[in-house]
């Protein structure tokens, strides 16, 4: 991607949401309002864990689930909406497809409503063979049916997006390796450079395509199962099947919404991001890391193979660095003193690249084995991936609708200012607290604390909230921003 003369001699915006279509918009305004949502419901989990709120211990777990489950939907679905907005100025996507994962993701979203709300559903996003279908009264095994075939609905959906996707690079570039950019980085002279924003698509394809075929293969069996109690699979290997699509479709996330640090970053401070042979290698080495780095969220299961648990712990140690390095060492060399000019869209952009380094940091030390068998069910675990999906993924998601939805008359105001401030400081104290929490031994997954717990709750509560009010201001700008968007298709 070229950046006019122009920009580079001002570091002014460009207006990369000229001709957006309105599947993007859709994908970002839902995405907003669910956030929101799921935030509420959060809100309301620690509300009850600090005594300020009663909940029924089952409508907590009821609604951990939703938060869970939700969150990781809508963060892949705003993901989705960044990497189609982008990649389909360098291939050719089909919008058919774009609106049927739309489709399939609401469908399934209702599903999965049902499920919870009316039919009981508690069992947590991870949906364990075989719990699901052995409540213990809980729940009927329709419930937990229609919950599995809800998330099955949604994976089908974003399998298509991806095979799209990937159809479209390779029709673009020939190989999935090309897009990749292995020939540069292997040296083959007039090998095409692939732009960032390929570079990072081509490695989501790639690791989402094998972690939902894993997913949809295991809920498949899930719900054979709940017809048939029967016919039974390896409990061992189906918790490795649905773990393994849970780590890669997770950090997938990630790896998407990045993509509008790449493409809009760099038309605020008035130079380029072009891949280089370090960010190549880095793209490259992470689509085989997030791949094998799964197993450290079994280091408990002590019938796990050891050499699994080894390579593990070791990939988990680097798996997020090499892409980590390579765009928050870039993000620091655009910025410095490139007189950039700094607005929400911006800040929530650069902010990103503090939480997602910062997150990772206690993700690598749960990963160590002699922490994780203490600390991996203490809330040490919300503590980061809260920081990093947070303070990184969704600082990213709010930046790209605070950019889309950029007026150039009125610009941001003193709310939008101060939102962004207590977005940081509130998700920067929200997730302390967690890690603080899970330092001193307090479990997660508990609707009911301990008084010595409590104080820990109610503080996290007050950052909460305050996260919330600067998530309400941010998504209610771009919703209202959204015909203005519409009509410049």
């Amino acid at each position: 991607m070229s950046i006019p003369s122009s920009v580079l001699a001002t570091g002014s915006a460009r207006d990369l949401s000229t001709g957006i279509y309105p599947g993007v918009v859709a994908y970002l305004a839902i995405a907003g309002v669910v956030l929101l949502l799921m935030m509420l419901v959060g809100v309301v989990l620690r509300l009850a864990q600090a005594e300020w709120l009663p909940v029924p211990p089952d409508l907590f777990y009821e609604m951990m689930t939703a938060h869970g489950a939700g969150m990781v939907g809508i963060a892949g679905l705003a993901g989705a909406g960044i990497m189609w907005h982008f990649l389909t100025r360098h291939v050719r996507l089909s919008r058919g497809i774009l609106i049927a994962n739309l489709v399939s993701f609401l469908a399934g979203v209702a599903m999965i409503l049902a499920a919870i709300f009316l039919g009981g559903f508690g069992g947590g996003w991870t949906f364990l063979y075989p719990l699901p279908a052995t409540s213990g009264g809980a729940w009927e095994p329709g419930a937990a049916a229609l919950y599995l075939g809800g998330l099955l609905v949604i994976g089908v959906g974003f399998l298509l997006f991806y095979l799209d996707a990937g159809r479209a690079i390779i029709a673009e570039y020939g190989t999935l390796g090309a897009a990749l950019g292995w020939p540069v980085l292997f040296g083959r002279l007039g090998a095409r450079l692939p732009e960032p924003t390929v570079v990072a698509s081509t490695m989501v394809t790639i690791v989402n395509t094998l972690g939902l075929v894993s997913g949809a293969a295991v809920l498949a069996v899930s719900l054979i199962n709940i017809a048939v109690p029967g016919f039974a699979v390896d409990a061992l290997l189906a918790k490795n099947m649905i773990y393994f699509f849970g780590h890669v479709f997770i950090n997938a996330t990630i790896y998407m919404t990045v993509i509008a640090v790449y493409e809009i970053l760099p038309s605020y401070a008035g130079r380029e991001w072009k891949a280089s042979k370090p960010f190549l290698l880095g793209w490259t080495a992470s689509t085989l890391l997030v791949l094998i780095a799964y197993p450290h969220h079994l280091l408990m299961d002590f019938v796990m193979p050891e050499w699994a648990l080894i390579v593990g712990q070791v990939a988990s140690y680097t798996a997020g660095l090499p892409v980590l390095v390579v765009t928050a060492y870039g993000a620091l060399t655009l910025v410095y003193r490139s007189g950039i000019r700094w607005d929400p869209a911006s800040a929530l952009l650069f902010l990103s690249m503090f939480g997602w380094a910062a997150g990772i940091v206690p993700a690598i030390v749960d990963a160590t084995i002699m922490v994780n068998l203490v600390m991996h069910n203490t809330m040490w675990v919300p503590g980061h991936f809260h920081f990093y999906l947070l303070l990184g993924m969704a600082a990213m998601v709010f930046g790209f609708m605070y950019f889309l939805g950029h007026d150039r008359e009125t610009g941001e105001n003193v709310l939008d200012r101060l939102a962004v401030w207590v977005f940081a400081l509130g998700g920067v104290g929200f997730a302390l607290v967690f890690l603080y929490a899970g330092k001193e031994g307090v479990p997660r997954r508990w609707a009911v604390h301990l008084p010595e717990w409590v104080a820990y709750d109610q503080i996290a509560s007050l950052f909460a909230l305050a996260v919330m009010a600067a998530v309400l201001v941010f998504a209610v700008r771009f919703l209202l921003r959204v015909p203005r968007l519409l009509a410049m298709r």
